[in-house]
């Protein structure tokens, strides 16, 4: 018999390559429970059918894709229509509808008297379902304080995201009775600072609260204790740009105030020292150092710190760069 006859195969052989077919096909690919044959796809219907028996497994699938095109990321984003990102700064996460406080309709017209005073009710009543406990206030009323004293002091996104995540953890393992919300409130946003950081001096964080200095003091040491908290000891080398930016003062200024102060460390003249007072007199002798002299009284006036304790701190710093040297 030639090559070219043609070779015939039976109902039964056909079946078998078939099976044989299958079996060598991806692991991951879905199997029918009724026959045990594959199930595949229908994206047109939203439907997961067998082949072989025509079983529907799954209905009323999720076309998880976009239905536009995008042809670059800057087109991607104007097309998308998903909302904001869930945020730990919000009491709700930022999951629950808002109305706005515009009285116009989606064609920019003025509402009419009468839909006014409907929206307003509406907005009303959303706002009491908002927080449906006291919990859920006592929420609000800190992520709100921890936000007005986070921009007052200049603090990134990233500090009140932990701070709020640290006020939640507070709440949650019931540490608030008998202190008051600003004063666990402020103490979330120290820590977080100090975790990730971007430190604020004590007396910086108590100019922005509603409470005086020694109560946020013992609410953060308590906060610390309670949860803890991974707070390392200030390295007044981070309080060192952003003095220095504040007083105007090029890059020499600040490399010259980190080798001070590394040389104080290597000395050990930092154990026991306040950060913020070791940094500005760091900046304050490295003015000196590199002739672009600054005077005590605006470097105090600038970190908050005493001239008294600008100058004692300074002799300091040059008495360790002169025995490193």
């Amino acid at each position: 018999m030639s090559d070219s006859t043609i070779r015939t195969y039976s109902s039964d052989q056909r079946q078998t390559e078939d099976e044989s077919t299958v079996s060598t096909t991806d692991e991951d690919v879905l199997t029918c429970p009724e026959c045990g044959g594959q199930v595949v796809d229908d994206e047109e219907h939203g439907e997961s059918v067998c082949v072989e028996c025509g079983l529907v497994v799954e209905e009323e699938g999720i076309d998880r894709g976009p239905e536009w095109r995008a042809f670059d990321s800057a087109e991607k984003d104007q097309k998308s229509r998903v909302g904001a990102p869930t945020t730990n700064m919000m009491h709700d996460k930022g999951l629950s509808t808002n109305i706005g406080w515009q009285d116009k309709d989606a064609y920019g017209n003025s509402l009419s008297s009468n839909q006014r005073q409907k929206m307003q009710r509406l907005r009303k009543w959303n706002e009491r379902f908002r927080t449906r406990n006291s919990k859920e206030r006592n929420l609000k009323q800190a992520l709100g304080e921890i936000e007005r004293m986070a921009s007052a002091l200049g603090l990134p996104k990233e500090v009140r995201e932990t701070a709020s995540v640290i006020y939640r953890r507070a709440l949650g393992e019931d540490l608030l009775p008998g202190r008051s919300i600003e004063g666990v409130a402020t103490a979330a946003l120290y820590a977080s600072a100090r975790q990730l950081n971007t430190p604020r001096s004590i007396d910086e964080v108590a100019n922005v609260s509603r409470i005086d200095a020694m109560e946020f003091k013992r609410t953060y040491r308590y906060i610390v204790r309670e949860l803890n908290l991974e707070v390392a000891p200030a390295d007044p080398a981070q309080y060192v740009p952003r003095f220095a930016s504040e007083l105007d003062l090029p890059d020499e200024v600040e490399r010259r105030s980190r080798e001070l102060l590394e040389n104080a460390q290597k000395d050990g003249v930092t154990s026991g020292k306040s950060p913020v007072g070791l940094a500005a007199a760091a900046i304050y002798a490295s003015s000196l150092l590199t002739n672009h002299k600054v005077t005590q009284s605006e470097v105090s006036d600038v970190t908050d710190v005493s001239e008294v304790t600008i100058r004692n701190r300074y002799q300091e710093l040059l008495e360790a760069t002169e025995a490193a040297a």
